[in-house]
């Protein structure tokens, strides 16, 4: 007797949900950024980085928990448990999402939110547009890489606690939906 496989649509769906996470971020990029003021431009830029941040630690979380005390706290009925033990099944699908899809988007959109922050800069204080945006890229990559290496460890250090808060927060807002 042979089990039949289970087709794997996922590669199909991640890349059709990037898609459209990719337009809507990149839309309020570009549609916000060049009517704001710089110190706005910064604080979006920065946000842009804490996502991804936050959404790579999540990813390492799922993938380096242990599922036994979700399980404990799922048989203890404790709101968000179930749906932290669901993240971790399909740890490999949670992963790919927040690490590739919103963390790779978060740093592509990061990199042309920094555009729009280099040109206000060098307008604004009459600088150099070429060193000015040499700087604002390697500011981005610096706190992004530096970022997610500080919560790498956060993450494997506190994984069950993050995936449980994660599954908390979006059990609330699928309720909320509802």
């Amino acid at each position: 007797m042979t089990k039949k496989k289970k087709k794997n649509n996922w590669p199909l769906i991640v890349t059709i949900l990037a898609f459209f996470i990719s337009l809507l971020f990149s839309f309020i990029s570009e549609s916000i950024m060049p009517k704001v003021g710089i110190i706005i431009g910064i604080i979006i830029l920065i946000l842009f980085i804490l996502i991804g941040i936050i959404f790579d630690m999540i990813g390492v979380a799922v993938t380096s928990s242990n599922e036994e005390p979700l399980h404990a706290m799922s048989s203890k009925k404790i709101k968000g448990a179930k749906k932290a033990v669901s993240f971790k099944k399909n740890a490999d699908k949670v992963s790919s999402f927040c690490n590739d899809v919103i963390g790779d988007i978060c740093g592509i959109i990061s990199g042309s939110a920094g555009v729009t922050v280099a040109i206000g800069l060098s307008n604004r204080f009459n600088l150099n547009l070429f060193w000015t945006s040499l700087i604002v890229t390697a500011l981005i990559a610096a706190l992004t890489i530096g970022g997610k290496a500080f919560c790498k460890k956060i993450a494997l250090l506190n994984s069950h606690k993050i995936v449980y808060m994660t599954a908390k927060i979006i059990s609330k807002l699928e309720k909320k939906k509802k």
